[in-house]
């Protein structure tokens, strides 16, 4: 299998597209470009995967991702809430290495594993970042380099452990926008490796060594990390009982829910949702 491979649509004359994003959920797949990307979620929550990364998302976050990147954004589709976001794309070499740009090209090395900004450190930028849109031709080459140039010396951290400087082997394929579309809708119920690997077409112990290999952890852990995730939006987002949460996220085990929940939160349940309500 090929990567997915997505195509940017810039024309001959062109190095840098940017555009706003509305429909009822982000429709694309894992995937990777040749291009540099800056993400803004307007709106929506969800889970978004960043090279092996995997985490809640919610609507102020701003993303840097450096080319060939693999990544998504998949939101839970909810009544009178679109999926919005501003996406700004570039071609790799469009700025020239000079010393005066030097904090920009520390920062795009950085991105290779995908960066977050805190939220209070950029929210001055953000209409700059709305307007990107709006320009075009050299207009729009100056103003997200004056936008870069203000991010680079914001507070951020990276997301993904593993860096993606080259283009992506093989394996890095359709079978993994397959693997996370089967967790979105199967999270609730026990979930056997039997037929997760069958749903690639690979044994048990191939589709093991293969998810290690590409996420960098075991099938498993990346599934309780996507409950936990879908756990603390339910916290926030309904009264249900921490019971309740548990098992509609697929634990049978009340216990083995709290171990899990702490394991990646760092905090119970019952903290969590105090802390942020």
């Amino acid at each position: 299998m090929k990567p997915v491979l997505e195509r940017i649509n810039l024309a001959r004359q062109q190095s840098i597209v940017a555009f706003h994003y509305e429909a009822a959920s982000f429709e694309t797949p894992w995937h990777f470009h040749p291009q540099h990307e800056l993400t803004y979620i307007e709106e929506s929550v969800g889970t978004k995967f960043i090279g092996d990364y995997v985490g809640a998302y919610e609507a102020g976050e701003l993303v840097l991702l450096r080319s060939n990147l693999p990544h998504c954004w998949k939101n839970q589709v909810r009544e009178k809430e679109q999926a919005k976001s501003i996406v700004v794309q570039w071609n790799k070499g469009i700025f020239a290495k000079v010393p005066e740009l030097h904090q920009i090209f520390t920062m795009l090395k950085e991105a290779s594993k995908g960066i977050i900004f805190e939220i209070d450190t950029t929210r001055e930028f953000l209409p700059l970042l709305k307007q990107l849109p709006t320009y075009e031709s050299a207009e729009l080459y100056i103003k997200l380099l004056h936008l870069l140039l203000q991010l680079s010396k914001c507070s951020y951290k990276t997301l993904s452990g593993t860096s993606f400087k080259d283009d992506l082997p093989d394996s890095y394929s359709s079978r993994m926008s397959m693997i996370q579309d089967f967790v979105a809708t199967a999270f609730p119920r026990k979930i056997y490796l039997k037929e997760v690997a069958g749903l690639v077409n690979m044994t048990e112990q191939s589709f093991a060594r293969f998810f290690k290999k590409m996420m960098g952890r075991s099938f498993f852990t990346f599934l309780n990390e996507y409950r936990i995730n879908m756990a603390s939006r339910m916290l926030l987002d309904t009264d249900w009982s921490v019971a309740e949460i548990s098992f509609k996220c697929g634990y049978e085990s009340l216990p083995f829910f709290y171990k899990q929940f702490q394991k990646f939160q760092q905090v119970s349940p019952s903290k969590y949702r105090k802390q942020f309500i």
